[in-house]
């Protein structure tokens, strides 16, 4: 497994709002369990690795550190700010993606 899988898992799990006994308890472990992998002391089966990916919205791909193309997109802080944007009614998501695009635009430009 990954260096960085343990961190990826622990990241994912909490965007999740998920405790590491609620996510052993949907996992049919222990928290301990979950706890070890994280800490990196104890690699899950493959099996394992498909359904804690299928449990956090992600990948093995990315808790493995293999998707890097697919990152942005899995990376638990921009996801949940996604999501965050997505849940509002469309006349404030239209105006918060303008206002990010003008932003995005200003600092391409300040970057030339």
């Amino acid at each position: 497994m990954s260096l960085d899988f343990g961190k990826k898992l622990a990241a994912c799990r909490k965007a999740k709002n998920l405790s590491q006994k609620e996510l052993a308890k949907l996992l049919n472990t222990s928290h301990s369990v979950i706890g070890k992998y994280e800490r990196e002391e104890m690699t899950p089966s493959i099996e394992a690795a498909v359904k804690l990916a299928k449990l956090l919205d992600t990948t093995v791909g990315y808790l493995l550190g293999e998707n890097k193309d697919a990152e942005l997109l899995k990376d638990p802080a921009m996801l949940k700010r996604l999501q965050d944007i997505d849940s509002l009614p469309d006349d404030d998501k239209n105006g918060i993606l303008y206002a990010l695009d003008n932003l995005l635009k200003a600092a391409k430009l300040k970057a030339i």
